[in-house]
């Protein structure tokens, strides 16, 4: 077995724990035991990061996991709007085992993409776009809403979100970005595209590529316009607020 067949052996065994932990959160050891025909134990085991499957086994559980675990179905079920059409969507960013999941999504759906950096806009989108950079193996970059002390040079866009009446800048450090950049754009939600409009303004000011853009949840259809240029992938896509 060559070395890239044993780290794709090993990644897979991995991916397989994490989404057997995404289960574990909807389904108890004994339902699981059931589905997988596994004992308990083993599962615990498993779970509990004591011991990994084998390469086949994993194969095996990820295959039986796949026909009842979906993340489209993860996200969804998470999501509880309020009568404004907004929802808390701190159970979403902040569980390590679903964000992992999303990001494989990504790399499957950007695969035979050049993407040299991930870009996000503070705050929420930063727990997603994280775990997306390390799984692409690239570097990650937040554009804030405020000037870091120690940084002299920044790319700023100016816009304002939703149908607000306030104006918002967004800075870069300039060196962040080079000409040969291809850089994918991640966020938790997008809503009217305009957030997303302003990353995509910063990366053009570098003079640098949009690889697309990648975010969990698509809410309305005011963001479809960017369609018309961009490769947009949303694993969760909402018609309406409510």
């Amino acid at each position: 077995m060559s070395f890239e067949t044993r780290l794709q052996d090993l990644r897979l065994r991995f991916m397989t724990i994490e989404l057997l932990r995404l289960a574990k959160k909807r389904y108890t050891y004994r339902e699981l035991s059931s589905k997988l025909g596994l004992p308990v134990t083993v599962l615990s085991r498993y779970v509990r990061g004591h011991v990994l499957p084998t390469g086949r086994r994993a194969r095996e559980i990820w295959t039986a996991l796949s026909k009842f675990v979906s993340l489209r179905d993860e996200i969804a079920y998470r999501l509880k709007f309020d009568e404004m059409g907004y929802f808390d969507n701190t159970n979403i960013i902040t569980d390590i085992s679903l964000l992992s999941q999303a990001a494989h999504y990504a790399l499957r759906r950007f695969a035979g993409k050049r993407v040299t950096k991930i870009l996000t806009a503070a705050v929420d989108g930063i727990p997603l776009a994280t775990i997306v950079a390390n799984t692409f193996g690239v570097d990650l970059l937040v554009a804030k809403k405020e000037k870091e002390v120690g940084v002299h040079e920044f790319l700023e866009e100016v816009y304002i979100p939703g149908d607000s009446a306030v104006m918002v800048s967004l800075f870069l450090p300039k060196k962040a970005l080079k000409k040969a950049d291809n850089v994918l754009i991640v966020d938790d939600v997008i809503r009217t595209g305009e957030t997303q409009r302003a990353l995509i303004k910063l990366v053009e000011r570098a003079k640098a590529e949009v690889a697309g853009i990648f975010v969990l949840i698509a809410i309305g259809d005011g963001w479809k316009k960017l369609e018309a240029r961009y490769t947009v992938e949303a694993v969760l896509k909402l018609l309406r607020k409510t």
